[in-house]
C-alpha cells in the first residue's frame, strides 16, 4: 500500500541518465550569479586592496618617507649654516633618499614573495588563473604606488633646501663644473629646472625603477631573504668593492664599478656624480636601469609561466 507522499515522488533516475528541468542547464535557464569577464583592471584593483591592507606597505612606505625627508631637513639645516654654497642647491636630498631607497627595495621583494612564503599565491592563481596578469598588476601598482610616495617625498625634500641654500655666494673651493650656467653666471646658488627635475621626477623614478627591479628578482628567487640580499649585493656592493680596487692593474675597473653602479646613477641625478664627469646628469644610468629591470622582469614573466606554485 503507497502513501500519498510516495504516490507523488518523482521516479529514481537512472545512473548516468542527464538531469531534466532548469537544473540542467539547457535552453531557458538563468543563472543567478552575474557572470563578468574578468580583465586587467579587476586584478589591479584586487593587487591595490592587497597591497594597502597591509601592515608592512605602512611601515616601508612610512620609514622611507620619514628617513627622506627626515634627513633632508637636517642636511638643509646644515648646509644652511654655512655662508657659501659649496655644492648644488638641490645636492643634499641624495643623502635621506640613499637610505630610504632600501625600504622600496624590501617592499618590493615583500609584494610577491610574501604571497609565497604564505601560500595566498595559491588563492591569487586559482581567483585569476592568467599568471602574467597577476604579476603585471602587481608591477603596475607597485610602480604607480612607490613612484607617487618617492616623489612627494623628494619635492618636499628640494623645496626645503631652495629655501635654505639658494641666493648663497658660491664657495672659492667648490669645483665650477658641478653648477648650472644660471648659477655661474649670477655667482651665487640658483637651481634650474633641469635639477628640479632630476632631483624630483627622476629620482622618484629611479628609486621606483628599483623596487620593480627587486619584484623581478622576488619572483625568480621565490625567497624574501634571497631576493633582498641580492638587491642589497647589487645597490651597494659595486661601489664598496670599487674603493678597494687602487692597484695600478685594476684601477680602471674599480672607476667603472663606481660609474655604473647604482648609487652613482642616484646621486648623478643630484649632481654630485662619485665617478666621471662632475656634470653628469644621471639620465644615461636612469636609461640602464630601466633596460636592466626589463630584462629581469621578462625572465620574471618566464618564470612565473612555466613554474607551479
Amino acid at each position: 500500500m503507497t502513501t500519498p507522499q510516495q504516490s507523488h515522488a518523482a521516479p529514481p533516475v537512472p545512473p548516468g541518465a542527464p538531469l531534466a528541468g532548469p537544473r540542467a542547464g539547457g535552453p531557458g535557464y538563468a543563472s543567478p550569479i552575474p557572470v563578468v569577464r574578468t580583465h586587467l583592471g579587476h586584478a589591479i584593483a584586487s593587487e591595490w586592496t592587497k597591497i594597502r591592507s597591509v601592515r608592512s606597505t605602512m611601515w616601508t612606505l612610512g620609514i622611507m618617507f620619514v628617513l627622506v625627508v627626515g634627513v633632508g631637513l637636517l642636511t638643509a639645516l646644515a648646509i644652511g649654516s654655512e655662508e657659501h654654497a659649496g655644492a648644488p642647491v638641490l645636492a643634499g636630498g641624495f643623502f635621506g633618499l640613499m637610505l630610504g631607497q632600501l625600504c622600496v627595495i624590501t617592499l618590493g621583494v615583500l609584494v610577491i614573495t610574501s604571497e609565497y612564503s604564505t601560500g595566498m599565491i595559491r588563492t591569487t592563481l586559482t581567483a585569476c588563473p592568467q599568471r602574467a596578469r597577476v604579476l603585471t598588476a602587481k608591477a603596475v601598482v607597485f610602480f604607480l604606488l612607490s613612484f607617487v610616495m618617492t616623489l612627494v617625498a623628494c619635492t618636499l625634500t628640494a623645496l626645503v633646501h631652495a629655501a635654505a641654500v639658494e641666493g648663497k655666494p658660491l664657495s672659492q673651493y667648490t669645483d665650477p663644473q658641478m653648477f648650472n650656467e644660471e648659477t655661474l653666471a649670477a655667482g651665487e646658488a640658483v637651481a634650474s629646472t633641469g635639477e628640479w627635475l632630476g632631483a624630483t621626477v627622476g629620482a622618484a623614478l629611479y628609486v621606483a625603477l628599483l623596487g620593480l627591479l627587486s619584484l623581478a628578482v622576488g619572483t625568480l628567487l621565490r625567497s624574501t631573504p634571497g631576493a633582498i640580499t641580492t638587491m642589497l649585493g647589487l645597490v651597494l656592493l659595486p661601489f664598496i668593492v670599487s674603493l678597494f680596487l687602487f692597484g695600478e692593474s685594476v684601477r680602471e675597473f674599480g672607476e667603472k664599478l663606481r660609474e655604473y653602479s647604482v648609487l652613482n646613477g642616484l646621486s648623478s641625478l643630484f649632481r654630485l656624480s662619485m665617478e666621471g664627469d662632475a656634470s653628469d646628469t644621471g639620465w644615461p644610468l636612469l636609461g640602464l636601469l630601466a633596460a636592466v629591470t626589463l630584462a629581469a622582469l621578462i625572465g620574471a614573466y618566464a618564470r612565473i609561466s612555466t613554474r607551479d606554485v
